[in-house]
């Protein structure tokens, strides 16, 4: 076979290059900027879960949970609580009747504990729609300088199985992430650890388990979020249990069932 010239391999070479330039230029995303991820909280840091009222954090922490309409702390990794999947007691007015969950006899579906009314996210359409709602919120975490939101309530279909499943709470979280993604935050799995391993699918960062040592399950967060878990206790034996696993790994505090703001009578902070 006759070899190719010296100025026929050039000429091939050079129409190979600019070729690979403009696929590379027409790929998607070319000439974007590509963007960061989120800052994720710090591993075992101090914790405090200030959702009653804000208040100055206590020495040593580094790491604050606050509602949506405080600011965040200074100085600390600060992270932004909103209700993704139920409306806020006596808030049933802010939503639409038809993302109000009802019962055979068209009654308004509530978490009794909290007397919280449910969310209708069983369509995608329902779900678009709490979403869009939510973010507005995400929006403000963001603006006010939040670095991470915590979606609560994600473990909602568990209580209410009769109407929600798992499949219905992933699709939800999973907007929910991705708009806080797009806000530069950081976006926590609120308990429900059996769906822990479906945390990259779904887009959550790390974790907020509610009573892990009293239920034995920070383990199971502390294996899918590599240790990027905050615990928060209600009772002193799981409090002494969380501590006696993962004080040297997760970040634990025992706060009050109301999670008072320093100050007040009922005020309970602790840590390992």
């Amino acid at each position: 076979m006759r070899q190719p010239s010296a100025r026929s391999r050039l000429t091939r070479a050079l129409a190979g290059t600019a070729a690979a330039v403009l696929l590379a230029a027409c790929a998607p995303g070319a000439g974007a900027k590509e963007e960061s991820a989120p800052a994720l909280p710090p591993r075992h840091a101090g914790l405090d879960y200030q959702l009653g009222g804000a208040y100055p954090p206590p020495e040593g922490v580094g790491t604050v949970v606050r509602d949506h309409t405080a600011r965040p702390a200074k100085g600390r990794y600060s992270i932004c609580y909103v209700n993704a999947f139920q409306a806020q007691e006596g808030a049933e007015s802010d939503w639409d009747e038809d993302l109000l969950l009802r019962d055979a006899e068209g009654g308004i579906v509530y978490d009794g504990p909290w007397n919280e009314a449910v969310l209708d996210i069983r369509t995608a359409e329902k779900r678009e729609r709490v979403a869009a709602k939510v973010n507005g919120w995400i929006d403000t975490c963001a603006r006010k300088g939040f670095q991470a939101v915590e979606p609560d309530n994600y473990d909602t279909f568990d209580r209410f199985g009769r109407y929600l499943s798992a499949g219905d709470a992933k699709a939800l979280i999973t907007l929910l992430s991705a708009h806080a993604h797009d806000r530069g935050l950081a976006v926590a799995q609120k308990n429900t650890a059996e769906l822990a391993p479906e945390r990259e699918r779904t887009g959550l960062d790390f974790a907020v388990a509610e009573e892990c040592g009293a239920h034995r399950e920070c383990e199971a967060y502390a294996e899918a979020f590599d240790d990027r878990v905050l615990v928060i206790e209600y009772e002193k034996a799981g409090l002494s249990r969380a501590c006696a696993g993962w004080r040297d790994r997760l970040s634990i505090v025992l706060r009050d069932p109301d999670v008072s703001p320093a100050g007040d009578p009922g005020y309970v902070r602790e840590t390992c």
